[in-house]
């Protein structure tokens, strides 16, 4: 019971900011919902889910291989995954969103049909031709210690449902209320949302940095 409380609030936590950054694949999820509708949005929202559970995979796999390292060398992983997270928030609020959506649309557009599942197949091939996002997954890992030399293969498949529910429920979540507020929506507020998100992660980052320096210090 004490590793699942450990597992949940963190998993469904990396799931949602994964997915939070509005940047093209965003853009296209809340394109779509106004333009066509809020189910072809969820299911280019899923697409992106499944790339982004794929990169966790390979994150898992390839922290898996080195826990002792990762035991040995934890508090120096927490200080160079919230820097990671502090670039990535830094690079995500002088970032103007809006930029990317003929783009990206059009990308997606020649990729795939009409129907929900050519939207789904778009946002994940969207999500997946940016495998810099590693980086960002690595740091979220790192930040919040998730991946444990004492967990078991029940321990890891609960971790990475988790974090595709989190993904899942932030794409849910952004479809429905762009749909509710579909007259009054304005694109260019995604500007303010950005940086928004990207001031909580670069929060994140220096509460965790500074955390783990103070532990090291005192030890």
């Amino acid at each position: 019971m004490e590793q699942l409380l450990y597992i949940l609030p963190r998993g469904f936590l990396i799931g949602v900011l994964i997915s939070a950054p509005m940047g093209p694949i965003g853009m296209l999820v809340i394109q779509r919902t106004l333009s066509k509708g809020r189910w072809p949005g969820m299911f280019t929202g899923v697409g992106a889910s499944v790339s982004d559970l794929l990169y966790c995979l390979l994150t898992g796999f390839g922290i898996s291989f080195i826990t002792d390292m990762i035991d040995r060398h934890q508090l120096m992983l927490q200080i160079v995954g919230g820097i990671v997270l502090g670039a990535f928030g830094l690079y995500l609020f002088r970032k103007n969103p809006t930029r990317s959506l003929k783009a990206a649309d059009g990308e997606a557009v020649r990729r795939s049909g009409g129907t929900y599942w050519g939207d789904l197949v778009s946002g994940f091939l969207l999500t997946v031709s940016n495998p810099l996002i590693l980086f960002f997954i690595i740091g979220l890992f790192a930040r919040f210690n998730f991946i444990l030399p004492e967990f078991g293969v029940h321990h890891y498949i609960l971790a990475y449902l988790t974090i595709l529910g989190g993904a899942m429920a932030w794409w849910y979540g952004v479809t429905y209320l762009v749909n509710k507020l579909r007259r009054r929506f304005n694109v260019r507020s995604l500007w303010l949302f950005n940086r928004i998100i990207a001031a909580i992660l670069i929060g994140m980052a220096a509460v965790g940095v500074g955390l783990a320096l103070k532990h090291y210090l005192l030890v």
